[in-house]
């Protein structure tokens, strides 16, 4: 025996399990040792020969066998339940050289289907192959049900230098549960769910699960070979944002949150139904906090399992497809949360996250900062974002709290922050991050966009790679949604003020390609929700937002609307409720979701609203400065000539032959009047048709005397365009 090894056996320190346990040359014989405490007996089968092992110190078994070769342990466990299986510490290493080197350089993009918990066959052997990074950890243990949770009974073989550890444990299968025991330099010992889990059990729970990589019968070749087309810069874009825990519950109000089987029943319908192209999911990665809407992930690569396994999520994807819809997940490499369970000090000192605090960790959400200079830590975020995308078909990832991880001062006092190596503010690791993230996602994933929530001026969020920016596709236009919300939160009566904050954002419009966002973050915290946000009796506030609305859809910019703003919700959002469904027994209600259907019929189905979303020729002004009567008229432009006029009434008095200047004369449809009844207004408007005369004005060949309802907006069209 080895007295100091089997006393660290005993103890939980032994670091080098394969110095020790298995089989081992000694004399001339071949002893095996193995420990499994609780066993009342413990024996090496090989072929007919039953070799009895010694307890030779509590739970540590050992003894010779009867000659050199393959081996089974037979144990005997009270009540006389006996376990036949191969010694973990006969096996060879598992993980290439290869493998680790690419890891250590944070260029292994597979690492979900290579490291964590691989189901996998060695020497013909069936189970599953553990590895974690924990370089800062003296001992790493696999633990389960099948170990008791006993950190002592499967300690995992150090792959110096990268501190990788792994361990390949006979006999597992799909669906066990596991987590990492990591003890310390410091004396901690701690048991740590996999980073890298493709599985996990259902919160509060925090165990991982063995999971197969998914292997889905996928029916979307069509959109995947479509989908860059209905993506690009002159391809309409409307994404519906959803939670996916509130926006519909079985049985009502009490009921359970849809699973992703309910949702593909009902949710694909109604987004289809409604003529969105895109939906949003806020994040859907597994997270231990339910109220923090998943923007406190702690599985990087698991679907929660809140709604069902990582297949069940696949077929939400593809039925997406199916109608036509597209799947945007939003993603967050910014903080992780401080769950004990999680990333945080993940092997006794800070390893994913910054050491000093001005750097890890971020006061407005008590979570912390990834160190995304660390080779490891950023090829870690890099493997999930094309996880997601490659695994799932993923149509896009938004990227939330970009603007936290550009600036090392963002939210910080002076003094609160660290300096880059130039002494500025840019996060140069975070810059370099974004840009590699954007690279990897384009080259890899054809088709597949990415979208910054970002609310700053940093130049080139938009702007590719090659010209100096960030890569991404789309940016959330933040300061369009605080203008623009800013102005109809106004009584009508004070809005001749405060006429240039709707046209201001026309300013800096085509500065970056902008999605225009009416998120979750809207009607949250006290802010109120959009219905309530509009001025005036119910009457008003139906009308303000159905103008709202049509002014969002005519604008420049793609556009995101979170659920239940469609409803006109008078509560703000709950996320342990689900949406106010009942309200569209109202007509006022129903009018405002028979409007934003309208709204995406017309975007999708008219070039002059989308085909120029980016580009200056798509818009130009009418009326930008009759501030008096708080009117806007403007034209959208798309290919092929094709142009619509949109001219707005942000006041209750209707204006009646309000001269507009047109770009060509004759019939001009009225395609489009949120006063008509259907919507729940006065159906004030023009008969449909208005003629465009030779009288010229607003810088235009004709002009037609049009009626703009009350808080009302008319989109015309020149009939036979």
């Amino acid at each position: 025996m080895m007295p100091a090894a089997a006393a660290a056996m005993l103890e939980g320190r032994l670091d080098d399990p394969f110095a020790f346990l298995g089989a081992h040359r000694e004399g001339s014989s071949t002893v095996v040792r193995t420990f499994q405490p609780g066993a009342e007996k413990v024996e090496a089968v090989q072929g007919r020969k039953v070799c009895p092992l010694t307890e030779a110190a509590p739970g540590l078994f050992a003894g010779p066998l009867a000659a050199e070769g393959p081996y089974l342990l037979r144990i005997t466990w009270p009540g006389g339940s006996v376990q036949e299986t191969e010694d973990p510490y006969t096996f060879g290493l598992v993980l290439s050289d290869f493998d680790l080197h690419l890891f250590a350089e944070g260029r292994h993009l597979d690492l979900p289907r290579v490291f964590g918990a691989q189901p996998t066959s060695v020497d013909g052997v069936n189970g599953v192959n553990f590895s974690v990074w924990a370089p800062n950890a003296r001992r790493v243990s696999v633990v389960g049900d099948w170990n008791s949770w006993d950190g002592r009974r499967h300690p995992m073989r150090a792959r110096h230098p990268t501190g990788v550890w792994e361990l390949f444990v006979p006999r597992l299968a799909v669906g066990t549960r596991y987590k990492f025991e990591i003890a310390g330099a410091d004396g901690s010992v701690v048991q740590k769910a996999d980073p890298l889990a493709r599985a996990t059990e259902v919160p509060p729970a925090t165990a991982s699960i063995v999971a197969a990589a998914p292997d889905f019968a996928w029916t979307d070749s069509d959109w995947m070979a479509e989908r860059a087309r209905r993506q690009a810069a002159d391809a309409p874009i409307s994404v519906y944002e959803v939670h996916v825990g509130s926006w519909m519950r079985d049985r009502g109000e009490e009921g359970e949150a849809l699973d992703w089987a309910g949702l593909t029943d009902r949710l694909v319908p109604y987004v289809a139904s409604m003529g969105f192209t895109h939906v949003e999911l806020l994040p859907i990665m597994e997270h231990p906090f339910g109220g923090s809407w998943g923007y406190q992930p702690l599985g990087q690569f698991a679907p929660s399992a809140r709604f069902g396994n990582p297949e069940d999520f696949a077929g939400f994807v593809d039925a997406c497809h199916r109608a036509g819809i597209g799947v945007i997940l939003d993603w967050v490499p910014a903080h992780f949360p401080t769950d004990a369970h999680g990333l945080a000090r993940f092997d006794g000192p800070p390893l994913y996250e910054h050491a000093d605090p001005r750097e890890g960790f971020h006061q407005d959400w008590n979570t912390l900062i990834y160190n995304l200079g660390r080779n490891e830590v950023s090829g870690f975020l890099l493997a999930s974002a094309i996880w997601w995308l490659e695994t799932f078909h993923v149509d896009g990832l938004r990227v939330d709290a970009v603007a936290s991880m550009l600036y090392r001062d963002y939210s910080r006092k002076h003094g609160e922050w660290v300096p880059n190596v130039h002494g500025g503010r840019e996060n140069l690791e975070s810059v370099a991050f974004l840009k590699t993230m954007n690279g990897l996602v384009h080259q890899r994933c054809p088709g597949a966009i990415t979208v910054a929530e970002e609310s700053t001026a940093w130049p080139g969020v938009s702007a590719p790679l090659e010209h100096g920016g960030l890569g991404f596709d789309y940016k959330w236009n933040m300061g369009w949604m605080h203008d623009t919300l800013q102005y109809f939160e106004r009584d009508p009566m004070y809005r001749r003020w405060h006429h240039g904050e709707l046209s201001f954002p026309m300013v800096y419009a085509y500065s970056e390609r902008y999605v225009l966002p009416i998120s979750h973050d809207e009607v949250v915290h006290g802010k109120g929700s959009l219905w309530n946000k509009m001025p005036g009796d119910p009457w008003r506030k139906s009308a303000n937002l159905r103008a709202y609305l049509a002014f969002m859809w005519t604008h420049p910019g793609k556009k995101l609307l979170f659920m239940g703003c469609e409803l006109g919700a008078p509560a703000e959002w709950n996320h342990d409720a689900t949406l106010p469904w009942h309200l569209l027994d109202r007509p006022d209600h129903a009018g405002v979701q028979a409007l934003v259907r309208d709204l995406n019929r017309l975007y999708s189905t008219e070039p002059a609203l989308h085909s120029l979303d980016t580009e200056p020729g798509g818009f130009f002004w009418l009326v930008p400065d009759d501030a008096h009567n708080s009117v806007y008229a403007f034209v959208r432009s798309g290919g092929g000539g094709a142009q619509v006029a949109v001219i707005v009434n942000l006041t209750p008095q209707p204006q009646h032959g309000y001269r507009v200047g047109l770009p060509q004369g004759g019939r001009w449809m009225e395609v489009l009047n949120t006063d008509a009844a259907i919507y729940g207004g006065s159906n004030w408007g023009n008969d449909g048709v208005v003629l465009a005369d030779g009288d010229g004005c607003h810088n235009q060949s004709h002009s037609a005397a049009v009626n703009i309802p009350p808080l009302g907006v008319v989109v015309l069209k020149a009939a036979g365009v």
